[in-house]
């Protein structure tokens, strides 16, 4: 028997859109966070999955997004709960509505809720800080230039310990900034 809401292994890919962020394996929520989330952006209108993934990522400022393995099969157990209901939409796609239920679980969770989102609105604004397309792109030039002249023949320990001193010092100044 399934138990909805449960926690996987790490190694099982249903596991992946819990993850949080593309680049990470930090889990940022389990399948029960994710239901109440998905439920609380349905009650707030009509939805279908596409929506709900582009959605999410949108709140976190494009640092996760679940994967659709993750979200359809919660939208279908959902559904199976009477949470959610399938509404009429003009699109192909399945669009779904918050249920009579699903209101009552929503306000019954509204606290666990209110600090999902806050834990996706602070991805949002950690990546404003630290992710900036200029600091990236320095930061891989500063990678390729290290593994390309400390990784050249007869490289001294000296070099290597001038170029260390170097990164300590921008890493210093940075901090002061």
């Amino acid at each position: 028997m399934r138990h909805w809401g449960s926690r996987r292994g790490r190694g099982e890919s249903a596991d992946e859109g819990m993850y949080a962020s593309r680049y990470s394996r930090r889990r940022l929520f389990d399948g029960e966070e994710l239901r109440l989330l998905l439920l609380s952006l349905i009650a707030e209108q009509q939805r279908h999955g596409y929506e709900l993934i582009k959605a999410i990522e949108d709140m976190t400022g494009g640092d996760y997004a679940p994967s659709p393995g993750m979200v359809y099969p919660t939208l279908a157990m959902m559904a199976e709960l009477g949470l959610i209901s399938e509404a009429a939409d003009a699109s192909a796609r399945r669009s779904f509505a918050v249920t009579d239920a699903g209101r009552a679980e929503l306000e019954r969770a509204s606290e666990t809720v209110k600090a999902l989102r806050e834990r996706l609105q602070g991805l949002a604004a950690q990546r404003e800080k630290t992710d900036s397309t200029p600091v990236r792109r320095a930061m891989y030039n500063l990678g390729i230039v290290l593994r390309t002249r400390l990784g050249q023949d007869g490289v001294s320990r000296d070099t290597l310990l001038e170029a260390v001193a170097l990164i300590d010092e921008a890493a210093r100044k940075i901090e002061r900034l």
